[in-house]
């Protein structure tokens, strides 16, 4: 029911910042919660932010609060995650995700989001 495609990372040195964005299709793009997560290599997939379909609601995890800023423009069907102050420990590839729930929570747990994107590689130097 939702296509999501992440784009914009790339290579940033420390302190430096980048935008990612996530594209959705196929569902009404403004009534879906949307959330953030990154992965590298062996490890689990981690948990970012969330926001609300209207945007209304937005929780970041401890780790990225009060450097990266999530938001969506529903005109666009694209979800944004700004992300300031980049430190080497930020790489990962970054997913976009889509919660196909009744409930109005933005829970943190990646396998309470249904539908994901091919993700985009964010690398930062030291």
């Amino acid at each position: 029911q939702v296509q999501l495609v992440e784009s914009g990372g790339g290579l940033v040195q420390a302190g430096g910042s980048l935008r990612v964005s996530c594209a959705a299709s196929g569902r009404a793009f403004s009534t879906i919660a949307m959330g953030w997560f990154r992965q590298v290599p062996g490890k689990e997939r981690e948990f970012v932010g969330a926001i609300s379909g209207a945007g209304g609601n937005i929780n970041y995890a401890d780790s990225v609060k009060g450097r990266f800023t999530i938001s969506r423009d529903n005109a666009k069907n694209t979800m944004y995650l700004q992300m300031n102050s980049l430190k080497p420990e930020d790489t990962a590839v970054y997913y976009c995700a889509a919660r196909m729930s009744s409930s109005s929570t933005l829970p943190s747990s990646p396998t309470l989001y249904s539908y994901w994107g091919q993700g985009t590689q964010v690398t930062v130097s030291s």
